[in-house]
């Protein structure tokens, strides 16, 4: 009789942020679990159709929209007490905390109706370059064979196919630099 044993992550993933910013992420995810937030994630981006290069079009609040929805993805896949710090919405009223909320809509929803309500993003504010970091990253810490690419650090990983037209270039510069974040 053979015998496999297969190791499961029980520390949670470290996410270092500057000085004093470190936010834990869930040791093991599911592959369903994973794929679902990373679909809404997805859906929510290409309903937005934000188009960066062409700035001159860019409504504002489609990229407030694609940056809220990148926050609440990675909040998915952290544990409570850090996705408590970096995605937290709250509602003031009368120099108040009235109420805390994980997602802006609940925090929307608690303000209407109250007079002089407001909605205050509370959670940890990042600059973009850092949230796409963080993004790539827990993409190949938890999205495995299903993810659209494989994990840079997987030496049984098949090397990536030739463009067209890019036959005997080798390797772009970027691509070279490939690093492996936290594993």
């Amino acid at each position: 009789m053979a015998t496999k044993k297969f190791a499961l992550n029980t520390d949670p993933h470290v996410a270092e942020i500057g000085d004093d910013a470190t936010l834990l992420f869930q040791p093991e995810v599911m592959g369903d679990e994973f794929l679902d937030s990373y679909g809404r994630l997805q859906e929510t981006t290409k309903a937005l159709d934000v188009d960066l290069n062409d700035a001159a079009s860019v409504d504002l609040s489609q990229v407030r929209g694609a940056h809220t929805a990148l926050r609440l993805f990675l909040a998915s896949l952290m544990l409570p007490e850090s996705a408590e710090r970096f995605a937290r919405w709250e509602v003031h009223a009368g120099g108040k905390t009235i109420s805390s909320h994980a997602e802006p809509d609940e925090a929307r929803e608690a303000a209407e109706g109250r007079r002089g309500a407001k909605v205050v993003d509370a959670g940890l504010r990042l600059p973009d370059r850092v949230l796409v970091d963080l993004m790539e990253w827990v993409v190949e810490l938890y999205g495995g064979a299903g993810s659209q690419r494989p994990p840079t650090s997987s030496s049984d990983s098949a090397p990536a196919s030739q463009r067209p037209g890019q036959r005997g270039r080798g390797a772009s510069p970027s691509r070279a630099s490939t690093s492996t974040r936290g594993r």
